[in-house]
């Protein structure tokens, strides 16, 4: 090429960089008038094949805009990594890992750093700047749950879930102005250390206030750190005391009741954040817990096995420090296979966040609360209860110092709840999605298992290690279990699996010859649940060990078309999901995974499992990385959706 030439294209090429809102491609053009798709549907993608596609994170689907006079626009999908934990965003690492006083967990590579991105919340906040932004500016807000690779300090081995402390963080991005691009320009962990640190953060939710609602499931058994003994059927593993060495230097140091709260946060336009823990929500394995239409009802989700269905319904509306605990009883229904329940709802009892504090904060624990034994005491006064916990026989203690009825409802909610003759049969409850328009909740069920499917309780379903997605249908003027009234329009009144969404778990002596137990073309261990309203789409992440690579999937509820628009490297887990349908014009699906090839992909029979988890160690930077992202178009985001 003459040098003249090739200077001239040099100079467009630094004029473009300078300018780069002129020479940025203009926005997707959407229907006539610029008005937003009548329908938007998505066309899925083929499982994957080649040893790259089983090991990255990519997708194959596209989107489908139809407008009002017919005309249709597809558009290719693209997965954008925004950022994958273990990397520097200016000088922080993503996911680092801190103690409770703010001092840097290291070992032999650096600071230690999650491999569990999860909850995730994109907030526009008022005013907010962001440092070198061109653009719109955003937060991100993201739940790290946990680091599942043990420290490389010469002596940790085996998995290090729980033993370490977890972390939220807070990214500020750019978003282009015409694609809709996002970009990370700073990365800061958030302080818990006001709220006694970070304790795995699993689920996440935006709430109608723009606060960041997050979690702590698998609250640390109080009864066993105080020295009694662990059932034998419990399915409690947490290491509390690990996490207390890490976080305070004193195995010893940490309070379980500090811990399995509902963590609120704040995000100021100054970018400075606020922190609180809410104890009137009741504090359980809680994956995730989302609110109603009316801001003040919410459903709460219980994971692990043997776990109830938790209600809360604040004084006020876009306040959780106060309110009623409800748990649910279920009864069959009489529909086929005993596949649909009926809902009652028995009230735990009324708090506020300060009044269970206070409990807390003057050293209560267990042994004030219940007598337990782990073996028919032949006692009437006692009640034999089966929870995640296993199986106990419990008795309410009397006391002239404190209440301890509310002390139970608020901080052993689900054995109270148990005591109360609540239902404490679900497994593996995970996420929780809203429907606004249908007055719908939807709750995934990771797998079919336990107290779901041993025929011995109110739920006797088939097991199915592919799990199962319930329909929550709700009204107002309900009464709970004593025949007072529940003061909400949104109490659930039924739940009943959507059939398209049961699933495809084929069992284990009928694995294909890689070593999937869970058919390709149905959804396998739904975990995270996050419904668009404007589209009519839930959106399915998985998380299973049923089959070699995790999902994420669209159901279109009108159409009943379930898409497969993205895999996840072999191994990990499809984390994260939230939806912006209009961000000053764009749609984002952002979505992240946690711990690729997992457990080294040991169910895997493929003839190239070791060019697999060879690859997944290059790309992952063995196993380290995990990514934070989202799914747009090969410009940038999606067209907005409203």
């Amino acid at each position: 090429m003459p040098r003249s030439v090739l200077e001239f294209f040099m100079r467009i090429r630094a004029l473009c960089v300078a300018l780069a809102s002129v020479c940025t491609p203009p926005a997707l053009a959407l229907c006539p008038g610029g008005a937003p798709p009548a329908r938007v549907e998505f066309t899925g993608m083929p499982a994957p094949v080649t040893v790259e596609e089983k090991a990255a994170v990519y997708t194959g689907a596209s989107l489908r805009m139809v407008c009002a006079d017919g005309a249709t626009t597809e558009l290719p999908l693209r997965y954008h990594q925004l950022m994958a934990t273990g990397e520097r965003v200016g000088e922080a690492v993503v996911g680092g890992l801190f103690t409770a006083s703010g001092a840097a967990l290291t070992d032999r590579d650096g600071q230690l750093a999650s491999d569990g991105p999860d909850g995730t919340s994109l907030i526009q906040v008022e005013g907010l700047t962001v440092p070198g932004g061109l653009g719109h500016p955003l937060a991100l807000v993201t739940n790290f749950e946990y680091r599942e690779l043990p420290p490389n300090d010469g002596t940790s081995t085996g998995s290090f879930w729980s033993k370490l402390p977890a972390t939220v963080g807070l990214t500020l991005l750019d978003q282009d102005q015409k694609s809709g691009l996002l970009t990370a320009k700073a990365y800061r962990a958030i302080d818990f250390s006001a709220v006694h640190g970070n304790w795995i953060h699993c689920g996440a939710t935006l709430s109608g206030w723009q606060t960041h609602v997050a979690s702590e499931e698998y609250e640390p058994d109080a009864k066993v750190r105080g020295g009694a003994a662990r059932a034998a059927d419990s399915d409690d593993k947490a290491d509390l005391a690990s996490f207390s060495r890490y976080s305070f230097g004193d195995p010893a140091a940490a309070n379980p009741y500090h811990y399995g709260l509902l963590p609120e946060v704040t995000v100021a336009a100054d970018g400075k954040t606020g922190v609180v823990k809410h104890y009137a929500a009741g504090r359980y394995a809680r994956e995730m817990q989302i609110m109603a239409a009316d801001e003040r009802t919410a459903i709460g989700g219980d994971d692990g096995k043997n776990t109830g269905l938790f209600m809360f319904v604040a004084d006020r509306a876009q306040d959780l420090s106060a309110g009623t605990l409800y748990a649910a009883r279920l009864t069959p229904a009489g529909a086929v296979n005993g596949e649909r329940f009926n809902l009652h709802w028995i009230r735990l009892g009324h708090a506020s966040d300060a009044q269970i504090k206070a409990l807390v904060d003057r050293g209560i624990r267990f042994s004030d609360i219940f007598d337990v034994v782990l073996t028919d005491p032949n006692d009437p006064s006692f009640t034999k209860v089966v929870t995640y916990t296993g199986t106990e026989w419990l008795r309410l203690k009397p006391s002239a110092a404190f209440d301890t009825a509310l002390a139970a409802a608020f901080l052993e909610t689900r054995r109270y709840a148990a005591l109360l003759g609540a239902t404490t049969e679900f497994s593996k409850m995970e996420y929780i999605a809203y429907n606004k328009a249908d007055k719908k909740f939807y709750l995934a069920i990771s797998r079919v298992e336990a107290g779901m499917a041993d025929g011995a309780g109110a739920i006797q379903l088939a097991r199915n290690d592919g799990g199962l997605v319930l329909e929550m249908d709700t009204a107002g003027g309900q009464q709970d279990s004593s025949g007072a009234a529940i003061d909400s329009p949104f109490v659930g009144t039924a739940l009943s699996p959507i059939p398209e969404l049961t699933g495809g778990w084929q069992g284990e002596d009928k694995k294909d010859a890689e070593g999937n137990a869970c058919a390709q073309d149905r959804v396998c261990g739904p975990d995270n649940l996050v419904y668009a309203e404007t589209i009519r789409t839930l959106f399915i992440g998985e998380d299973t060990g049923r089959r070699n690579n995790n999902y994420l999937w669209a159901f279109n509820l009108d159409t009943r078309k379930l898409a497969r628009i993205l895999s996840a490297p072999m191994g990990a887990e499809v984390t994260g999901l939230a939806v912006a349908p209009n961000y000053h014009g764009h749609a984002y699906i952002m979505a992240n995974f946690q711990h690729p090839g997992d457990e080294d992909i040991k169910g895997y029979k493929g003839a190239d499992r070791a060019e697999v988890q060879a690859r997944i160690n290059a790309l992952w930077d063995n196993r380290k990385k995990a990514a934070i992202g989202y799914l747009g178009t090969d410009r940038g985001a999606l067209p907005a959706w409203q």
